[in-house]
């Protein structure tokens, strides 16, 4: 039986609709992201993670969303402008999304609910949360905010 995570699609952030299973088969990397946030820097390290591994089968999701602290008040256009200019981003990114309460995207109710946080709370607590999906659409890792990109380059991979 396919992964749920196949059967949802984003919008990217040049208003296209993305099919999540044209990620199938891929290790896929998902952050929920903002540009104005003490964390944003990590979009060069989520950067190099996506050069060095790609060519091997890793995705990165970028996910921008405005809910801590108003951290990414841009429009698509104007995020997709930031992540150029200053990161050179090369990885999928999609449009401003809702990760917690009741409007929160499909997506994040699939990923909250296959890896919970610390005590079992299912909300994301700041920018930045990584989740790490196996080649067959499972979640298999949950990264708090803190977990810099290169932290990540063994368990991304034993999946690869």
């Amino acid at each position: 039986m396919p992964s749920p995570f196949y059967s949802l699609s984003m919008l990217r952030l040049d208003g296209t609709t993305q099919p999540l299973s044209d990620y199938a088969g891929k290790v896929i990397l998902v952050v929920n992201t903002a540009s104005q946030c003490g964390f944003t820097g990590q979009y060069a390290g989520l950067e190099k993670l996506y050069q060095t591994y790609v060519d091997r089968g890793l995705i990165i999701l970028g996910v921008p969303c405005n809910q801590f602290g108003a951290q990414e008040p841009g429009s698509e256009s104007e995020i997709a402008s930031f992540c150029q200019l200053h990161y050179d981003v090369q990885f999928p990114m999609f449009a401003k999304t809702q990760v917690n309460g009741a409007r929160a995207h499909p997506l994040y109710v699939y990923l909250k609910a296959a890896a919970p946080g610390v005590w079992g709370t299912q909300a994301i607590k700041w920018n930045f949360t990584k989740f790490l999906v196996d080649r067959r659409g499972e979640v298999v890792a949950r990264f708090s905010p803190m977990t810099q990109p290169n932290k990540l380059a063994e368990s991304i991979e034993q999946l690869l």
